[in-house]
């Protein structure tokens, strides 16, 4: 049980240091998303 429990640690942080970038990424199109929608509701 106990290197269950590592196993699954160690995969939680390799994908949390590996997602580092990947957030970074989602984090720009959100506000890229996040001004288009701003922008059609001032059309409005």
């Amino acid at each position: 049980m106990k290197t269950l429990t590592a196993l699954m640690l160690a995969a939680i942080a390799s994908l949390l240091l590996a997602g580092c970038n990947t957030i970074e990424g989602i984090g720009q199109d959100i506000k890229k998303a996040g001004g288009v929608i701003e922008d059609a509701a001032k059309k409005k």
